[in-house]
């Protein structure tokens, strides 16, 4: 709490030192004689001496900046995009050809499965026709 209190001090102190008092006396005789006297003190601190040129440039420059970063992140996205969707066409592409590798070797095996089977049924057969010869004679 005290560093606080020793802060908001400091923070004044730097306030009010850097404001700029200027007092102006005026004295004014009136027709009747009497003679008045105004006083004018006008106080400027840093928020009324601050250049607004100075200010617009600097907002310029952040959006400039913060423009070419949102390019930049832009750029990054779309060209992460870009190889995401090459990796996945080349994925679909090996995909599908390993599809079809896998049905032509299907088919292979379906032709073969059925030379073996009609083999062994033209053996099956022979041997049956054998054995009704020998049981015939």
């Amino acid at each position: 709490m005290k560093k606080q209190i020793l802060v908001a001090s400091i923070a004044f102190l730097a306030i009010v030192s850097c404001t700029k008092s200027t007092t102006k006396t005026e004295t004014v005789e009136n027709p009747d004689g009497s003679v008045t006297t105004t006083s004018t003190t006008v106080t400027e601190s840093p928020g009324d001496i601050v250049d607004t040129a100075k200010i617009s440039k600097a907002k310029e420059d952040v959006k400039a900046k913060t423009d070419e970063a949102g390019n930049k992140i832009d750029a990054a996205a779309q060209k992460a995009k870009d190889k995401i969707d090459a990796t996945a066409s080349k994925t679909k592409e090996d995909i599908h050809k390993a599809g079809q590798d896998i049905k032509a070797e299907a088919d292979k095996v379906g032709k073969d499965a059925k030379e073996v089977a009609k083999k062994g049924a033209s053996k099956v057969e022979d041997a049956a026709r054998k054995l009704k010869e020998d049981l015939n004679k």
